[in-house]
């Protein structure tokens, strides 16, 4: 399996500026590229290497390998681009959006990330430096650190490329790993189910509830003290803007590693698949008043799901995803379905049978037996290894 380790740069203030350098250069020729791909109608490799090969290593003075990667790196942007507008997340053909996004070129960051291949960078892991390449020259002995498992999973299964990035004047690369997927449990006793919501992020069959309150509290000050700042729009604001920029981002991806991993490393103790909700879609299906568009929009259960399904399959854990439907209305010990039997967001009353459950604890459990229905049937069919990709 494919990971990416984010690995930190410690570069002197001169290599800073020549890695600085490097970046705007290739940026720059990667915009350059881009405009000549849209009046040319083409955006394949060996076309638009013919249009911009020779001029982006004369112009910006680019080695071949950084030319070959600007030029690549605009056709991918054009790829994503079409694949974007094809599916609909720029609004339909003829929408103000839509026409903004297809009408004008693709443009770069100037501390946009940028790929480098084994030509152009090349490691020392006893002495945790890089040598890399440079607009000015191979530049060499540039110190790197990083957690040491991290450090560990670089030196035994670094392939491919190591993408350059500049994040609020801190350096990273950004390694990708291929690491040898764990022996799958063909036999599971039994499946989590995973419930995921806004009041509590997660909650498992197994009995345990990961409250959402605090991070929905701390994201509503944000939003408080974004809208603050923008209002004012003052120079001091916008500083102070740029420097919460990411802040609610990066601590929503932190607690949702924090869960993922307890909730795989859980169902590995016990020998145990994971069940997760399909919710592709949830946020068109959803009709909420505006107040509450703000928190679902802001939800961010796709990255969660997308971490339960890559640390399970690192650990050999099984996944499986059910259709969420009625999940929430049907009890667990009876199946009878019915709206009443939510009376509020947390109680849950089986109006069939009497059965009182805290509803998301409720929803779980009905989530951990469709993922064993929806087991049994692959393992029918032959195909449950299916399941460790989805």
């Amino acid at each position: 399996m494919k990971l990416v380790v984010r690995i930190k740069l410690l570069p002197t203030p001169v290599q800073a500026a020549a890695l600085e350098a490097t970046l705007y250069a290739c940026n720059e020729a990667a915009t350059w590229a881009a405009h000549v791909a849209f009046d040319e109608k083409t955006a394949k490799p060996l076309a638009l290497r013919k249009h911009t090969y020779q001029q982006i290593k004369t112009r910006w003075n680019l080695g071949a390998q950084a030319a070959q990667h600007a030029i690549k790196k605009t056709c991918d942007a054009y790829i994503t681009l079409r694949a974007n507008l094809r599916n609909g997340n720029y609004g339909k053909p003829g929408s103000q959006r839509y026409e903004k996004a297809a009408g004008k070129p693709v443009t770069f960051r100037a501390d946009a990330a940028q790929p480098y291949d084994d030509r152009m960078l090349s490691w020392q892991h006893e002495q945790r430096t890089v040598s890399i390449w440079t607009t000015v020259g191979r530049m060499k002995n540039v110190a790197f650190t990083g957690e040491p498992g991290q450090l560990a999973v670089v030196a035994a299964h670094r392939k491919g490329e190591s993408d350059l990035l500049c994040r609020g004047g801190q350096w990273y690369l950004l390694v990708t790993c291929d690491i040898a997927e764990a022996d799958g449990n063909a036999r599971p006793v039994g499946f989590v189910g995973v419930d995921l919501g806004i009041v509590n992020i997660a909650t498992t069959s197994t009995g345990k509830r990961h409250c959402g309150r605090r991070l929905n509290r701390r994201r509503e000050a944000d939003r408080k003290l974004r809208t603050k700042l923008q209002k004012k729009n003052t120079k001091s604001a916008k500083r102070r803007a740029k420097k919460h920029a990411g802040k609610e981002k990066r601590r929503a991806r932190d607690i949702n590693h924090k869960i993922s991993k307890r909730i795989v490393t859980e169902a590995q103790r016990i020998g145990r698949g994971i069940a997760l909700e399909d919710l592709v879609g949830i946020r068109e299906r959803a009709r909420l008043r505006k107040p509450q568009r703000v928190t679902l929009h802001s939800w961010s259960f796709h990255q969660l799901g997308a971490f339960i399904a890559y640390k399970a399959k690192r650990a050999g854990v099984p996944v499986v995803y059910v259709n969420p439907a009625y999940t929430s209305r049907e009890c667990s010990c009876c199946h009878h379905i019915e709206k009443a039997n939510r009376p509020s967001q947390a109680v849950f009353v089986c109006r069939s049978c009497g059965f009182a459950e805290h509803a998301d604890r409720n929803s779980s459990h009905n989530i951990s037996h469709r993922g064993w229905y929806a087991w049994v049937r692959g393992a029918e069919s032959q195909a449950p290894a299916l399941t460790l990709i989805a």
